[in-house]
Formats: structure tokens, C-alpha cells, sequence
């Protein structure tokens, strides 16, 4: 295979791995430098495994809160990769299948278990397996779209986004049950449906500007939203968080249908 080839059979995201010839010899050789950031994604992993077992139990809250701990580790494992200077092809497979447990299959159970069993056999699992089939289609087309890729903004509804919607009205209906019965079932099911197509659709959304003095000087108002959000999420906790991630989904959708408009009036 040619030096072209391989450059670009590459998956750039996290960035380019260097070329065999050129790493750095390693003080332990016995120890990849990827192995660290993998323990951070192994561990993002195992919350999601452990949430879908508390799910089972009823113990909901504790599943619920337990996909956040999956996200904090799925967004620390990044971080690693880029400052150790350790990312890999496996890192990339890894952080998409622990993406896929944490963030589809955990979910999915977590909305099943917490309201849609009660519409029997098959309905309920159909309904909420949608969420795992549309977080393994967007961690899919993700991963073949890896090339040249700057994480700007995403194309589709990021699946940690998704689970974290699921798990922070779960939570807020465990503490304040606004919603019982039939009414829980209706609101889950919409929720459910929309937040598995707006994870295949073509729906852009930003990604997180990274907490620093460049991302604040060429976003203020957006980091200015944020701490409010941070802000009202320490007060309210978690029905603060997910108005917080709704107003986030409905601005993209609104966002992308107004860039559509003008692309037709052009």
C-alpha cells in the first residue's frame, strides 16, 4: 500500500496518528501510550453497563444519574487523547462502541423500564430500541466521516445529547411526577421518536467551545449562556438541564431549517 493509501485510509479524528517510522521510542514499551485516555472510555463503558442494571432494579435515578458519569468519562477520554498526544484508530473504535452502550443501549433500556413497558409487548420495546438504532447509525456515519473532520459543529443530533435529554427528564419525573399513566407514556413517546430522528437527520449542531480565552473572545454570548446554564442546572438540577437541552435541540432545528429557507430563495 502506497504512502497516499494509507494517509487516506486514516481516520483524522482525534487527529492524525504519525507513521510508524516516525514515533517517538517509548520509556515503557510495554505500555501504550493509548492506554491511558482507553481506561477513561472503559470506564464510560462500564456506567453505561451498570445504568442499564440499576434500570432493571428501578433504581432510576441512579441510572439516570449514571449516564452523566458516562459522558463526564466519554468527554475526559478526549481530552487525554489530545494531551498526551495518544490517539489511535482503536481509541476511535473503542470511544464509538462504549458511545454505543452508554448512550444508546442504556438510554433505550432506561425509557423502556421508566414508562413504555407499560404499552405491552411489542409496542414498548420497539419504541424504545429506536433510540439505540439511532445512536448506532449516528456513531456509524460518524465514523466513516472521520476524514477532515473538524469538530465545529455536528451533522445530526450528537448522541450523548440524546441520552442525557432521556436521563435528565427521567430524573426530573422521579423527584416532580408532572406526568403519570397515559400522559408519561404520550411524552415519552415523543420524546422517544423525535430524538431518534434528529439523530439521523441532517440537523447541524455545535459542538461545546472548549473553556478557554479564544473560545470567549469569538463566542461571548454563547459562553455567557452557558454559565447561566450552568448556573440554573446547580439550582434546578435537572429539570434546569433539560429545558437546557431542549432549547439546544430546538435551536439547531431552527437554525438549519432558517439556512434552508434562504438556500431556496437563492
Amino acid at each position: 500500500m502506497s504512502t497516499e493509501e494509507r494517509t487516506a485510509r486514516q481516520k483524522r479524528y482525534p487527529p492524525v496518528l504519525q507513521d510508524g517510522d516516525q514515533r517517538p521510542r517509548r520509556r515503557f514499551p510495554f505500555v501504550s501510550r493509548s492506554f491511558v485516555p482507553s481506561v477513561f472510555t472503559v470506564m464510560n463503558m462500564v456506567s453505561g453497563y451498570v445504568s442499564i442494571v440499576m434500570a432493571g432494579e428501578g433504581n432510576f435515578i441512579i441510572a439516570g444519574w449514571l449516564i452523566f458519569v458516562a459522558a463526564f468519562f466519554d468527554t475526559i477520554d478526549g481530552f487525554v487523547a489530545r494531551l498526551t498526544n495518544s490517539s489511535s484508530e482503536f481509541g476511535v473504535e473503542l470511544d464509538s462502541l462504549s458511545d454505543l452502550v452508554s448512550f444508546g443501549a442504556a438510554p433505550a433500556y432506561l425509557v423502556y423500564q421508566f414508562g413504555l413497558s407499560t404499552l405491552g409487548m411489542p409496542q414498548g420495546l420497539l419504541f424504545s430500541s429506536l433510540l439505540m438504532i439511532g445512536s448506532g447509525l449516528r456513531l456509524a456515519r460518524f465514523n466513516i466521516n472521520l476524514i477532515d473532520y473538524h469538530k465545529d459543529s455536528f451533522s445530526g443530533l450528537p448522541t450523548p445529547a440524546q441520552a442525557m435529554t432521556i436521563a435528565s427528564f427521567v430524573l426530573w419525573m422521579s423527584v416532580e411526577p408532572l406526568f403519570t399513566g397515559v400522559a408519561l407514556q404520550k411524552v415519552l413517546l415523543v420524546l422517544t421518536v423525535s430524538l431518534a430522528i434528529l439523530m439521523v437527520s441532517k440537523v447541524n449542531y455545535d459542538a461545546l467551545p472548549k473553556p478557554n480565552l479564544e473560545s470567549v473572545r469569538r463566542h461571548p454570548f454563547q459562553m455567557i449562556a452557558y454559565v447561566i446554564t450552568i448556573f440554573c442546572v446547580l439550582v434546578f438540577q435537572a429539570k434546569a438541564f433539560f429545558v437546557a437541552m431542549l432549547l439546544y435541540i430546538l435551536l439547531g432545528i431552527v437554525r438549519s431549517v432558517t439556512l434552508m429557507v434562504r438556500q431556496w430563495q437563492l
